[in-house]
């Protein structure tokens, strides 16, 4: 459940600062600037595991259940949950630790679906782990 005392699941794959570029006026962070940052750490864990050029498919579903704020230290986790042939799914997890201090709130989750690429930008299996 978003929001409640639990701890992150899967790898911590990103973390960054939350800047006052990536706000709107109030100090919230744009979702469209958190979502950017998800699929980043995406890209960085399924191209490790493809050995190579990945692209996002697809997202599933996403709520905010919080704000982030500037200031905050985004963290993004990422968890391999399914290899198919050319294709993975990852379950991304991604958590506010507040301005200055160790709390960490999860602010929201999604499944993204990335794609291993070859050189000609075709789908290509993904190796054996």
């Amino acid at each position: 459940m978003i929001g409640t005392m639990q701890t992150p699941t899967g790898e911590l794959t990103l973390r960054t600062l939350a800047m006052p570029a990536d706000a709107n006026a109030a100090g919230d962070i744009f979702g469209g600037w958190v979502m950017a940052q998800m699929d980043l750490a995406c890209g960085i864990r399924a191209a490790e595991r493809a050995r190579g050029r990945v692209v996002t498919a697809a997202v599933q579903e996403m709520a905010f259940a919080m704000p982030v704020k500037i200031g905050d230290t985004l963290c993004v986790y990422t968890e391999i949950a399914r290899v198919g042939r050319t294709s993975m799914t990852l379950k991304v997890e991604t958590w506010a630790q507040r301005y200055l201090t160790h709390v960490m709130e999860k602010v929201t989750e999604a499944t993204f679906v990335m794609v291993a690429l070859d050189a000609d930008g075709k789908p290509t299996p993904v190796p054996e782990a």
